[in-house]
């Protein structure tokens, strides 16, 4: 499977016309037909519908898209890699995390590194820990931050000195927005929002003392943001941690911490046996630095 075929099929996917992908990849429009005929012969499989206005994708192609979009990528960020190996000291650092004001600690690094390096360029990605995890393992991310509970058996890593506290994100006109705090038997057919990675580590179980599939959870989420406009609407009471939404001026929100406490600890990971760019290995030497 040739490297510029994908492209040209990602070029397609994208922009749904021929047309379009042809004038985007500066060439011409029966030459972007063959060359996909010729990708779906070589895979033996549909992965275009043609439609009289549009073209989509087949189930076999949708699969091929995310497929083709990872080799991109990994290609497009080994080039950079390469291309950084000269005198000066710039390249690419590319990090993934969740959201969390403990980031604030990368942001730091980043600041640090930038007065010293300033041709280093970061690509920053927010995600669950799965999604990071997922790129970390195929060598598209550098490093990953990730929240407890988290399996880091896999992965070489620095423990961050902070821990996040976990909460109740709830309108102010809630029933439990008189409380300072939030107690187990308090969320009894209450309708959540809860993350992914919470249910799915079962991270509430211990501190419940149950099985946190018993909650009524309405809605799950990945990031905080969205939600938060859930919430504001009253679908229901989030599980966020502590600082993520603005609650300052005339928001309509409030943050209660759990009681008794809950926390998690956050570490930046890396695979084991990485081989990192110059960029990679500096910023690392930098935020060990931050961190002592």
């Amino acid at each position: 499977m040739d490297i510029r075929v994908l492209r040209y099929f990602l070029a397609l996917a994208n922009t749904e016309t021929i047309s379009s992908a042809a004038e985007f990849l500066h060439t011409t429009q029966p030459n972007v037909s063959r060359q996909l005929s010729e990708l779906e012969k070589e895979v033996g499989r549909q992965l275009f519908i043609r439609g009289s206005r549009k073209i989509t994708l087949t189930e076999e192609g949708m699969f091929l898209r995310k497929r083709a979009q990872e080799i991109v990528d990994l290609l497009d960020k080994t080039e950079q890699e390469f291309s950084s190996f000269d005198d000066t000291l710039g390249g690419d650092v590319y990090i993934g995390g969740g959201e969390s004001n403990t980031m604030r600690t990368i942001a730091k690094t980043i600041k640090s590194l930038q007065t010293d390096h300033p041709q280093i360029r970061y690509h920053l990605l927010s995600g669950y820990a799965y999604d990071i995890m997922e790129y970390l393992d195929k060598g598209l991310l550098d490093f990953g931050v990730l929240f407890e509970p988290v399996d880091l058996k896999k992965y070489d890593h620095i423990r961050l000195p902070l821990n996040d506290t976990w909460g109740l994100l709830m309108r102010k006109d809630h029933p439990l927005a008189c409380y300072s705090s939030i107690q187990p038997q308090q969320l009894e057919n209450l309708p959540l929002l809860c993350s992914n990675q919470m249910l799915k580590e079962n991270g509430l179980s211990g501190w419940l003392g149950y099985d946190c599939k018993k909650l009524n959870v309405v809605a799950t989420f990945n990031l905080i943001n969205t939600p938060a406009l859930l919430v504001e609407e009253g679908v229901g009471c989030a599980f966020s941690f502590e600082n993520l939404i603005n609650l300052s001026g005339d928001s309509n929100l409030c943050f209660r911490p759990l009681s008794p406490r809950l926390t998690s600890g956050v570490y930046v990971v890396w695979k084991k046996y990485q081989v990192f760019s110059k960029a990679a290995k500096k910023f690392l030497e930098f935020l060990q630095e931050e961190l002592t």
